[in-house]
């Protein structure tokens, strides 16, 4: 047996002792219930043993990344009793599942996977549940599997369909009739791209927009670059809406557009969607480059840490514990969105206003 139950009095201990609630860092969850704060997941005085945990990275493509790989890392420390095995597979599903088999062979304690797309992971998660070894999954989910003991993350449906109320608001207060919109999705197959792709289009479809075009950028500067630099000559003065799926494609998108002397964002022909809404992404709503930014908030390594404590220490857990995520504008002209989000519940959400506060205060 694992060495489980001899740390499992001292986690109790350390997660005792954390502070209650959530962190002003660590945004609380939402949907399933929160994870709340990590604290240190094991005491310091549990001896020379440690937590060790496997660590499979989709990789270093954008902002977001590196901010949740950052999280990840602090949360399951050696100051916090873990030893975190990393491993960034650089966008190859063939390396993530290969990273994700040496950690079974390692007979590591617990395995963490932010899966690069959604399917061909059964065969390596039963291999793992054989092996005892628990399953957390972050951020993208996992398809054709139920073989993990937790996810932490998004629901990019959502953020696709807040996005797309918005569009039709905001259109609306500006009294755009027509809207011809190019998109430049993320990495194909992953669950971000799929979930922000349907649930936009699902608001496309109903309000007769027409998208001229929908092309991968991979999530990367570089790619959403390129994408639109093939879009302003193939589609020059087609279209007023680009929505990019990652704040690193609307860079490149930025950059694609100036050189070919297209304007965008508040004021400009073409109205610039984005998501992440990392640290860089709100300064460029905050100078009116991008008009909307979508979260989706990468700080989960805390509910991490916390999933483990509890498992360590013979507790159940949520199977699924969704971030909390706000929506931020460069405008103060609508302050709420209202839509059918993919629960099918109504829901009315605030927008945020983004200040330099609200910068500041980014990850």
């Amino acid at each position: 047996m694992k060495k489980f139950l001899a740390l499992a009095l001292s986690l109790v201990m350390a997660v005792s002792l954390a502070a209650c609630g959530t962190s002003p860092s660590t945004p609380a969850a939402s949907g399933s219930g929160s994870a709340g704060s990590a604290g240190s997941a094991a005491a310091s005085g549990s001896g020379d043993q440690l937590i060790t945990v496997g660590f499979a990275q989709v990789g270093h493509e954008s902002d977001w990344r590196t901010a949740s790989t950052k999280s990840v890392q602090e949360a399951f420390s050696k100051d916090n009793g873990f030893d975190l095995q990393f491993v960034d597979c650089d966008n190859d599903s063939a390396a993530q599942l290969e990273a994700v088999r040496n950690f079974i062979e390692q007979d590591v304690d617990y395995i963490v996977i932010d899966p690069i797309v959604s399917t061909g992971w059964d065969t390596v998660l039963t291999e793992a549940d054989d092996a005892g070894i628990p399953v957390i999954v972050i951020d993208r989910t996992i398809d054709d599997s139920d073989k993990y003991i937790s996810w932490v993350g998004s629901e990019f449906t959502n953020e696709g369909l807040a996005a797309g109320a918005w569009l039709k608001d905001y259109a609306a207060l500006k009294g755009i009739s027509e809207l011809n919109i190019l998109v430049i999705e993320g990495t194909t197959g992953s669950s971000a791209q799929i979930g922000r792709t349907n649930g936009f289009k699902k608001l496309a479809d109903e309000n007769g927009w027409k998208i001229i075009d929908s092309q991968s950028g991979d999530f990367t500067q570089e790619g959403g670059q390129k994408v639109m630099e093939s879009y302003c000559k193939s589609y020059a003065g087609q279209f007023n809406v680009v929505v990019c799926q990652n704040d690193n494609e609307a860079f490149g998108a930025e950059d694609a557009m100036s050189a070919a002397g297209i304007s965008y964002g508040v004021d400009g022909d073409v109205i610039l969607i984005s998501f992440d809404a990392c640290t860089a992404g709100l300064t460029d709503v905050l100078a009116g480059k991008i008009n909307a930014d979508f979260q989706c908030n990468p700080l989960q390594g805390p509910f991490c840490a916390d999933i483990v404590a509890k498992l360590a220490a013979g507790d159940t857990v949520n199977k699924e514990t969704y971030m909390e995520e706000p929506w931020y504008v460069a405008e103060d002209a609508l302050t709420e969105i209202t839509y059918t989000n993919n629960a099918g519940n109504e829901v009315t959400e605030p927008l945020v206003h983004v200040t330099q506060d609200v910068v500041d205060a980014a990850y």
